[in-house]
């Protein structure tokens, strides 16, 4: 027996009650149909329905009928169908946005999570359990940015990958997304150059204790700030504070969007047939990303923006790329990662052997040699001096005189201030007196 079957029963057994009471003369009409919930013209039409038909003259004609707003049974097993065949294993909101989106679905999310349950499809979800306060999001954009990363099978085929995210604490908004293949320095400068250059320099970053963000010297132990990593040294001279977080539910936030990632995001990459991870990039920042932040980003507590903008992309360029100094070999050469990175002619030096110089490493696996803010040449990933500079000089060379050129200027002008000398002692022996040259008494 249903649920609308019981109920019928129970209000036939309650009007026989009070209709015996009334029969006795203990209720009178009004007060019937007071206790049923009903008019007295009500109460008196359905005595009159009893006394004709029986019981059945109190049932509900409605009961057995199919309701005129129930969904057609070829639209159910339609549903049912898709599921099975295309979306086995979404989550019931996920398939149900689907739905609206791509098949022209217009029936309910309860209706949709109610028949897909009934057919053994999905799970009911376990009670919840006790309610854990949240922090709140800072109150608008650029105040605080998430950076993590996620290892899955995102690409059909594919091995595992590690997903890049960055996002912002206020709005869960998500302005990166890289898949590369394993996370580290590298992947983390991407995912930052990208959020900078579109959107400024933030007030700070938060992020786990992975050894590219911060050195830890005892495994879960506190990091050791003194020694910071390329990422801290970065962050520093950008002026961006940067966060350790010391659990997984301290970067609850961004824990929680993996979670949905994991879940939406490696099924949506399903659908496309994308296997390559450099068109997989291009679809996440093109396609993906926007819908995404459309569906899921909120709005800030605050219209105001903490960002600082950047006026010129090449200072963040270098600054996110990896730095280590080197010393120049005999053969003009600077060794870095297996390779020999010839130094080419410069006006500044004959060559540049003994120099401290510094290498930076850019994310695109390109190098370039500075010498102090100079800029010395730039290098290919093959470690072959690039044609065309594909980064924009951190402090442009001044143009300087050949070392010959400047001797002979230094020759003039120390000759020049030998004769001014002798001027001057000349001029002060003829200014002595007579008198005083002669000798004393």
């Amino acid at each position: 027996m249903n649920r609308t079957a019981w109920l019928q029963e129970r209000r036939m057994l309650k009007f026989r009650d009070v209709l015996s009471r009334w029969e006795a003369s203990e209720l009178s009409a009004f007060e019937a149909s007071e206790l049923l919930g009903m008019s007295e013209r009500q109460f008196r039409r359905y005595r009159g329905r009893y006394e004709d038909e029986g019981e059945a003259g109190l049932r509900d004609k409605r009961l057995g009928k199919a309701s005129s707003r129930r969904v057609p049974e070829s639209e159910r097993r339609r549903m049912l169908a898709l599921y099975r065949e295309m979306y086995s294993g979404w989550n019931v909101r996920h398939f149900h946005e689907r739905l609206r989106g791509h098949h022209g679905f217009s029936w309910g999310y309860s209706w949709t999570k109610a028949q897909l349950q009934l057919a053994g499809l999905v799970e009911r979800s376990h009670k919840r359990g006790p309610h854990r306060r949240k922090r709140e999001r800072k109150p608008c954009v650029g105040m605080m940015l998430h950076q993590d990363g996620s290892r899955a099978h995102w690409l059909v085929g594919a091995p595992p990958l590690d997903l890049i995210v960055t996002m912002d604490d206020a709005t869960s908004e998500i302005y990166s997304a890289i898949l590369v293949e394993e996370e580290g320095t590298d992947s983390t400068f991407l995912g930052l150059l990208e959020t900078f250059s579109a959107h400024g320099l933030p007030c700070s970053l938060y992020t786990d204790r992975g050894s590219h963000y911060f050195h830890t010297p005892q495994a879960d132990g506190p990091v050791d700030r003194s020694r910071p990593t390329q990422v801290g040294r970065a962050l520093e001279q950008l002026g961006v504070e940067h966060i350790a977080a010391y659990s997984p539910q301290a970067r609850g936030r961004s824990e929680r969007m993996f979670a949905t990632l994991q879940d939406r995001l490696a099924k949506e990459l399903a659908l496309t047939g994308i296997a390559e991870v450099e068109k997989a990039n291009v679809w996440l920042k093109e396609v993906w990303r926007p819908s995404h932040n459309a569906r899921f980003a909120v709005e800030p507590a605050l219209p105001d923006s903490a960002f600082v903008p950047v006026a010129d992309r090449s200072v963040l360029v270098e600054t996110l790329s990896r730095h280590d100094e080197r010393l120049v070999a005999r053969d003009n050469t600077a060794a870095f990662e297996n390779k020999r990175l010839q130094l080419p002619e410069s006006p500044l030096r004959h060559h540049w052997v003994g120099a401290r110089v510094k290498i930076h490493a850019y994310p695109d696996a390109s190098l370039a040699i500075f010498h102090g803010p100079r800029l010395l040449a730039r290098y290919g990933a093959d470690g072959r001096i690039a044609a065309s500079p594909p980064h924009a000089a951190a402090t442009a060379a001044k143009p300087v005189k050949p070392r010959r050129v400047l001797a002979l200027n230094d020759q003039a002008q120390n000759s020049e201030r030998r004769q001014t000398r002798k001027r001057k002692l000349v001029s002060a022996s003829h200014r002595i007196s007579p008198a005083s040259q002669a000798p004393p008494s």
